[in-house]
């Protein structure tokens, strides 16, 4: 479903992902871990074509992703680390929205509004941080996209929010839906995910789905992941 190929990538003569390869298979929720500077948030915006390599190619559903082309981002969406919303209600702006997005599904936004104890509807500009996270988190489920990719999402929510961030998720993903969570805060996703993926610069050290029915310690895979490959 996503194919990520031999990607090379850097910022002036910084090199941030090197013949990077990565590939994920449709449904399920992935969490993305890596050291601090190892490219995660690059190269989530190097799978939505927001960023262009200086080589390889991303490819969703065999098609790549640096043409922007409408067809290919209408099932892709991203939740980035650090965003701002407009000055606008959010029905408004689902108005404006929603023609670019086939799948939306009002019942899931609502859903995923109770969840968060969000009301439904409010001007997003005077809204908290956290606030902010909730409603536009509330917006991607509902949005069914194929393909979401998810940068530290739980970044500025408090211990509560945090548990309801997990409860949206198992309730408004849909079967099909692949999610791609990239994260330093492993305890609050790992609950939520069927694979973990680590990588470096130069490509994935680890992607294994998680056995369900016995815990896994991320943290300690995590570090035994890098100690093996003598990060």
């Amino acid at each position: 479903m996503l194919e990520i190929r031999n990607i090379t990538f850097g910022y002036d003569k910084k090199v941030v992902l090197n013949d990077f390869s990565m590939k994920l298979e449709n449904g399920g929720v992935y969490g993305l871990l890596g050291k601090n500077g190892t490219g995660k948030s690059t190269l989530l915006y190097l799978i939505m074509g927001l960023l262009r390599p200086k080589s390889g190619e991303v490819l969703f559903n065999g098609q790549n992703t640096f043409g922007r082309n409408p067809d290919v981002l209408k099932h892709m969406f991203i939740v980035p680390e650090e965003y701002d919303l407009p000055n606008t209600t959010l029905s408004a702006y689902i108005k404006r929205i929603r023609p670019f997005y086939p799948n939306f599904d009002e019942q899931i936004l609502k859903d995923c509004l109770e969840v968060f104890e969000m009301p439904a509807d409010v001007n997003m500009k005077s809204l908290s941080m956290g606030q902010k996270k909730k409603i536009y988190i509330s917006l991607a489920l509902a949005i069914r996209a194929e393909l979401l990719v998810m940068d530290e999402p739980t970044n500025g929510l408090d211990i509560p929010a945090k548990s309801q961030f997990r409860k949206a998720i198992a309730r408004g993903m849909s079967e099909n839906q692949t999610i791609l969570i990239s994260t330093h805060q492993v305890r609050d996703v790992e609950l939520l995910l069927d694979h973990v993926t680590i990588i470096n610069q130069h490509g994935v050290l680890l992607n294994e789905p998680i056995n369900t029915e016995e815990p896994t310690d991320l943290e300690k895979l995590f570090l035994d992941t890098l100690a093996t490959a003598g990060e």
